[in-house]
């Protein structure tokens, strides 16, 4: 029961030890990308945070400049693109 145990442990971690080649690969191949992914993603995030504020706000002035941010967002995500 014991050879067992030891030889998935050394498999999870040969699996584990291809897995970190291939992700350094990866972010040493194309950090700029890589970069503007997380920007891209960021953006998103902050543009579905704005829209729920702007479906509950109940406050005219609040949506209003809930809605100048979003088009902000928007803008910025057009030219990440």
């Amino acid at each position: 029961m014991a050879r067992g145990w030891e030889s998935k442990s050394v498999e999870s971690q040969i699996e584990s030890a291809h897995s970190d080649r291939a992700t350094e690969r990866k972010t040493s191949e194309e950090p700029d990308s890589l970069e503007a992914r997380r920007k891209r993603d960021s953006l998103l995030l902050a543009r579905k945070r704005v829209l729920d504020q702007i479906q509950s706000a109940s406050d005219s002035r609040y949506r209003e400049m809930m809605e100048r941010a979003l088009a902000d967002l928007d803008r910025l995500l057009a030219q990440s693109h």
